[in-house]
């Protein structure tokens, strides 16, 4: 009998649709499974929904709602265990906008990047096998 290892799933908020189906699209070939949203308010209610999510990848300037900053202050506070990635091209975080465990990237990142950000935030036997 074989078991098998579920996906650590990693939630995509990203307000610009190009953008967000390149993340999810990068982040699924490195064996995740994505959920996306499109804003701060949608990504708080996939988390109070009860989802198992691992990591959240967000962008800072984000239009409808609360922005990147706001939405990873609030995961830390009340998810403390779900890790925080923050991306932006125009934004640069302030000492104290990230996380202490949390990882900035600049936009724009590439799959490598982004998939070592994903990792270095989860346990290493959570994540998915490399290759």
């Amino acid at each position: 009998m074989s078991t098998t290892r579920e996906k650590p799933i990693v939630l995509v908020v990203e307000d610009d649709a190009v953008t967000r189906h390149s993340a999810i699209a990068m982040i699924e070939d490195a064996g995740f499974a994505v959920w996306a949203v499109d804003n701060g308010n949608a990504a708080i209610r996939v988390l109070d929904d009860g989802a198992a999510v691992r990591v959240v990848v967000t962008d800072i300037d984000m239009p409808l709602g609360i922005d990147g900053i706001k939405l990873a202050a609030c995961i830390h506070r009340r998810w403390p265990g779900v890790g925080i990635v923050i991306a932006s091209g125009k934004v640069r975080p302030q000492p104290g906008d990230v996380p202490a465990e949390g990882r900035f990237l600049r936009k724009p990142y590439t799959e490598e990047q982004v998939i070592e950000a994903i990792r270095g935030l989860l346990d290493p036997s959570e994540a998915p096998p490399q290759g």
